[in-house]
Order: structure tokens, then C-alpha cells, then sequence
């Protein structure tokens, strides 16, 4: 198990990371209604653990708080390989299809 400091440090690192890649994502031009309905919904499901990756942090929950800062980016990660969201060509916040 990571001492406190290392998990701490983690948790800054994922939470830029994922920040940085929220503001950076957008839905790519032209999806059916069917892919863009997906893509939203991936979109919400980053947002939401997020949120919550915040909430854990504020309560000193780091651990719960890592898990859900990195949920949040692997839907962000998915929504990339899946072509539903324009990633700018940027292979350090997202894994490029």
C-alpha cells in the first residue's frame, strides 16, 4: 500500500490529468443522434466522477477518491477510442484510437 504522502501526490496527478482533459474533450462534428446520445452520456458519467473524486478528496477519502478520478477519465479515455469525442491529437491526457 502507497504511504499517505505518495497517495496524496497520485491523487493531485490524476485529478490535473482529468481536469485538464474535461476542459480540453468536445464531441466530434457530425455523430448520429445514436453516437452523440452516447457520447453525452460517457461525457456525464466523467463529469459525475468527477464530482465525486472531489467529494472523497475534500473528506480526506484519497483512495476513493483516486479510484473515482480514474473512472472519470477512462470514460473520457473510451469516448476517445470510440471516436466519439475530438481529443486535439493530445496522447498525454487521452490513449489515442
Amino acid at each position: 500500500m502507497d504511504s499517505l504522502p505518495e497517495l496524496k501526490k497520485k491523487v493531485e496527478k490524476y485529478r490535473t490529468l482529468t481536469k485538464n482533459a474535461l476542459e480540453k474533450v468536445a464531441l466530434v462534428k457530425g455523430l448520429s443522434e445514436k453516437d452523440k446520445k452516447t457520447a453525452q452520456a460517457f461525457l456525464e458519467m466523467a463529469r459525475n466522477y468527477f464530482s465525486d473524486a472531489k467529494y472523497f478528496e475534500e473528506k480526506k477519502d484519497f483512495l476513493t477518491a483516486l479510484a473515482a478520478y480514474s473512472y472519470a477519465h477512462a470514460w473520457l479515455d473510451a469516448g476517445v477510442k470510440a471516436g466519439w469525442f475530438d481529443h486535439k491529437v493530445d496522447d498525454r491526457l487521452f490513449v489515442l484510437p
